[in-house]
Order: structure tokens, then sequence, then C-alpha cells
């Protein structure tokens, strides 16, 4: 059932009229996923994930990108892997249940649409992990939605 309140969709991050990446988000973690480009051997990739930062590239070039996070990261917890010339980044949210508005810090943030919609399929993911067995997939939220860390004494630690 938890399944059903996986992202149904990737946000695409445009810069420059380019599509630099795609990603989602749950309540744990964000996932980035970036086509890589052709004839460059796996082994050429690097990726290095700090706290607050994420840089990653081609060795030996400038990196493709050297940003800023939203929010901070579980270095010890986050990881990247090249599968079908996919780099997929998984980045541990620090602050489970915070809904991240874009990885990146000040670019390719979501509207506030958007970001309400992300809010509530947290928020939604939250109440099916704290009560298994019950069907959350068809609820919904009139109004604003509250924040899936917070309500109701927050989140349950692991």
């Amino acid at each position: 059932m938890a399944e059903k309140l996986a992202p149904e969709k990737r946000h695409s991050f445009v810069h420059n009229g380019q599509k630099v990446f795609e990603w989602d988000q749950t309540l744990d973690e964000v996932n980035i996923y970036i086509t890589l480009p052709p004839n460059v051997h796996s082994k050429q990739f690097y990726c290095k994930i700090q706290s607050k930062h994420l840089e990653l590239g081609i060795k030996g070039n400038p990196p493709y990108l050297n940003h800023d996070l939203t929010s901070p990261v579980k270095t010890d917890s986050s990881f990247w892997t090249l599968e079908d010339d996919i780099m997929h980044i998984t980045l541990q949210k620090r602050d489970k249940g915070q809904t991240w508005a874009s990885p990146i810090l000040g670019e390719g943030q979501l509207d506030a649409y958007s970001t309400d919609l992300e809010q509530k399929r947290l928020m939604l993911q939250r109440f099916q992990e704290e009560n298994p067995g019950f069907d959350f997939s068809q609820a919904q939220f009139t109004g604003n939605c509250p924040d899936p860390r917070t309500f109701m004494g927050g989140i349950r630690s692991d």
C-alpha cells in the first residue's frame, strides 16, 4: 500500500531552457536522476556528497553540478550509482519529513502549488508509515496541509 504514496512523477530541474536533472523525494530521501553523456566510461564520473553541498562531473573537467543543497543530508547514508546511462543520487534527509522545494539551494524551486502537493503527499506517506495496514492512498486534505515533521508531536524516531 505504501508504494501508492511514492512520488507519482519526477520534477525537472531546468536551467537556460535545458533539463539538468530530474528529482523526487520521500519522507527520508531526495533522489536525483542525471542522464549521462554518451561515450564516457563510467569510471570517469565522480560524485562528492557533503552535508550541505553536492559536486559531480567528469574527472578532469569543470564540475557539472557544484551547488549547496537546500537542506543538510546524512552523508553516511547518502550514495550514488550509475545504471543504464543514468546517475542516481540518493540524499538521505537529515530532517525526516522535511519538504524540499528543490534539491539545489535557491535554484529551480517548485511553485507554491507543487510544493503544497509534495507536502500533502509526504504527510500521507507519514500516516501510512505510522499506521501500517491502513490505506491512505485515497485520502485528501482540505485547506493547508500541516508540516509532516511537526504535526501531532512530530515524526516518531526510528
